[in-house]
């Protein structure tokens, strides 16, 4: 009985048949500090992941000490999602396959934000109404910069025209609309995490400031330095065929949480899946989750922003930038949002003790999620970067455990370098 509820794709006899491995991308083990046997039992958790046919495909990449641990796929991009044909042609995952980051996008928005700050266009104490006058009006004139990057900003529903795919190459209307609707309460009083509206006044900021639009200063300042394939704001058209489908899996998703979810998303959350399969979301320009990426890309990401903003001689971010952005503004508030108490920094989820995304024991861990199992962080007392990339979108599954517990497999094999949180040095 419990099967006939839960959608979940085909899962086959051989795991083998469908895991790839990046040729000599992994590491030796013992050179960096961990025992052979745990890339094993870290890999044997993302196989009981895949094993639970809630992701038609996932990749898992994690760098420690710089050097890449782990850099794998298994399952199929394209073609055997739940409602796909069984004899009907199939796509394998590679490490080179591109997921959707969907809200893991937003950390990649906050740098940009940052780097503006960084370059004396914009602080972050400032009201977004001296760039957008259209916030100007009542209360709204009271929101800034920081508080949109803290979700803090008291807009944390989009309006449902604001979902209207078709408008999204007309920025000013998106603006008008968010400009137009009420608070739902005072700027900087509550905490609630703002899924859409929050990446669009960003990237109305940047396009203001610079003139141009936020993906012409992501390629300049941050893609092509780290020489970045995938991770951009929009992607060609001819691309769309090599990014893996995303599927809606686990139980349903029923009252009143299907109704949260709607005010959340500004759709249904199944629609919201649906959406980003779209062509106009992943060639669009939206700055809170339409970015795409490999493992190792969105890997890569955090392990420049682990050395202090530089990597393989690309220096993206001063060093006190990145200590900015990944600084507490959130000490474990209740978030009225997603119903849970959590840690943010100024564009980021922080980790914990215990109640953490990223494992136990992770109190200086910082990154992001991305709907609703892409995860992708830095662990600075252990010299870690880590994303895990996935294409099926539960809300619910008991094995969403094993994701879990991977990242604790992760933190027990990488042993702390740095107790306190101490970054190393730039590479």
């Amino acid at each position: 009985m419990l099967c006939s509820v839960v959608t979940r794709c085909r899962v086959p006899r051989s795991l083998a048949s469908v895991t790839t491995i990046r040729p000599d991308a992994e590491a030796s083990p013992r050179e960096i500090g961990v025992e052979p046997g745990a890339v094993g039992y870290i890999w044997q958790a993302a196989e009981r992941l895949y094993q639970s046919g809630i992701h038609p495909a996932l990749a898992l990449c994690v760098r420690h000490r710089g050097r890449v641990l782990i850099d794998r796929a298994i399952g199929h991009s394209h073609g055997n999602g739940p409602h796909d044909r069984a004899d009907g042609p199939k796509l394998l995952a590679t490490p080179d396959t591109p997921f959707g980051m969907m809200s893991a996008t937003k950390a990649v928005t906050a740098m940009v934000i940052h780097m503006l700050d960084e370059r004396n266009l914009i602080r972050l104490d400032d009201p977004v109404c001296e760039y957008i006058p259209e916030f100007g009006a009542e209360s709204k004139r009271w929101i800034t910069i920081r508080h949109v990057l803290a979700h803090r900003a008291g807009l944390p529903s989009p309006p449902s025209e604001a979902m209207d795919l078709d408008i999204l190459s007309e920025p000013d209307r998106v603006i008008q609309l968010l400009g137009a609707m009420p608070l739902a309460s005072r700027p900087g009083r509550q905490l609630a995490y703002h899924a859409v509206t929050g990446g669009f006044i960003l990237g109305e900021i940047v396009r203001r400031v610079t003139g141009g639009s936020i993906r012409a200063l992501h390629d300049e300042a941050i893609r092509r330095p780290l020489g970045l394939r995938w991770m951009r704001y929009g992607m060609d058209a001819a691309d769309l065929p090599y990014v893996a489908q995303n599927y809606f899996t686990g139980f349903p998703v029923l009252l009143p949480v299907s109704m949260i979810l709607r005010r959340t998303l500004g759709v249904d959350y199944e629609r919201a899946i649906e959406l980003s399969n779209d062509p106009r979301f992943l060639c669009g320009i939206i700055p809170a989750a339409s970015m795409v990426a490999t493992a190792d890309e969105l890997c890569r990401f955090y392990e420049m922003l682990l050395r202090g903003g530089t990597l393989n001689g690309a220096h993206i971010f001063d060093p006190r930038t990145v200590r900015r952005a990944t600084g507490e503004q959130s000490y474990l508030e209740f978030d009225f949002t997603l119903g849970f108490p959590l840690r943010y920094g100024a564009g980021f989820m922080l980790g914990g003790d215990y109640l953490s995304f990223y494992g136990p024991d992770t109190s200086h861990a910082f990154g992001h999620l991305g709907l609703t199992n892409v995860v992708a962080w830095a662990d600075p007392e252990r010299e870690v970067s880590a994303a895990l990339m996935t294409s099926g979108k539960p809300l619910f599954h008991p094995a969403l455990f094993w994701m879990w517990e991977m990242f604790r497999r992760i933190g027990n094999a990488c042993t702390k370098l740095h107790p306190g949180g101490v970054a190393s040095s730039s590479r």
